[in-house]
């Protein structure tokens, strides 16, 4: 990363993307809405605990929710226990599931699970991916959003397809949700609605709601009795998980409602990058909340641009580029609540600037 451009970053006045800085005050905020008095939960006991996973279970329409301090831990457990269930280690997910890129192979070196990868990885995973595996398997994990090629999403007949195929040939299908109210407003579906279509499902509580860290895991009640225990044997039943589920719960109700708002605003934006020379994003029109741009010039090239522009306007447009070849580079953009605080007339100034300089690169 350029220092210069990471330094011109962290003292921007505006950003694009995100809700806040992650510090402690995200815990502090959340911590004032509460009774100083409740009592804390002990090793998955206790009314802070259980309240919040029958809320989320209800939320998402299942029997039954886990509170968990990890979606890595939450989602490699799931996927072994549907692998036990049928006696097949074998499950298949995207080529750039966060299982398969971002977690060292953790649920095969733990739970020694054959991985299939499906559908090429510049696209979402289609039936005719499903159909065509010539393996069994246990369990097709599919994340929703896609999250490393933009956010991409399939169509909704796609998942109901895949839901009725897989119903019909025993295998189980798990949602990566991470970032699941993210996709509400562009399924126009509620959150049970989607989760019916899964046997277990994921959810994050710090990407797009932006709580500290925590996630749930939800299905029917024998697979969550089962998750308690392989959360215990993963480590991850400590003493007290409170923190994280008030921050969770605190987020979760200040944010729910605001995903649609956040749709839109991210079609905004990106049709201001796609307005701009050497400048596309992915997808074209956003399908969540987020969308990745990617630049036809170099990171070092297009570095300096972005840090001129923030110190000029105040506005953090990113802290970072990806290059993707010699002469490309791309970031991602999750909106949140910091975008709708730019002053309307500040972000087409910046964006001015931006198509002019671009424009320049040779």
């Amino acid at each position: 990363m350029n220092n210069s451009l990471a330094e011109a970053f962290k003292h921007a006045t505006y950003y694009l993307s995100g809700h806040s800085k992650r510090n402690v005050r995200v815990l502090k905020q959340a911590l004032t809405a509460i009774d100083d008095e409740q009592a804390s939960d002990m090793y998955g006991r206790g009314e802070v605990i259980e309240n919040f996973q029958a809320k989320m279970a209800n939320y998402l329409g299942k029997e039954a929710a886990v509170f968990f301090p990890s979606g890595t831990m939450a989602q490699q457990i799931a996927l072994r226990i549907w692998c036990d269930k049928k006696g097949i280690k074998r499950v298949a997910y995207h080529p750039l599931s966060h299982l398969e890129i971002h977690e060292e192979d953790g649920l095969k070196k733990l739970h020694q699970i054959e991985t299939i990868l499906i559908a090429d990885e510049t696209r979402v995973i289609e039936l005719e991916d499903v159909v065509s595996l010539g393996k069994d398997i246990a369990c097709l994990l599919l994340e929703l959003p896609q999250r490393e090629i933009g956010g991409q999403l399939p169509e909704y007949q796609t998942l109901e397809a895949i839901s009725t195929y897989c119903g019909d040939n025993n295998i189980k299908l798990h949602l990566d949700g991470a970032r699941l109210l993210e996709i509400l407003p562009f399924y126009q579906k509620s959150a049970a609605e989607i989760c019916g279509l899964f046997d277990s499902v994921y959810l994050s509580f710090y990407k797009g709601i932006g709580g500290i860290a925590g996630a749930i895991l939800a299905g029917d009640q024998v697979f969550t009795e089962q998750s308690k225990i392989w959360k215990r044997r993963h480590g991850g039943d400590i003493i007290s998980l409170y923190p994280y589920i008030i921050s969770a719960d605190h987020y979760f109700e200040q944010r729910k409602d605001n995903m649609a708002e956040y749709y839109h605003q991210a079609k905004e934006l990106a049709l201001a990058f796609n307005d701009c020379r050497k400048s596309a994003t992915t997808p074209v029109m956003p399908t969540s909340n987020m969308f990745h741009v990617h630049f036809s010039a170099a990171r070092e090239k297009l570095e300096p641009i972005l840090s001129s522009i923030c110190l000029e306007t105040g506005i953090g447009i990113t802290g970072y580029l990806k290059s993707t070849s010699n002469q490309t580079c791309s970031f991602e953009v999750s909106i949140g609540d910091r975008y709708q605080q730019i002053p309307k007339d500040l972000l087409q100034k910046g964006f001015k600037l931006l198509d002019e300089r671009l424009g320049k690169i040779e």
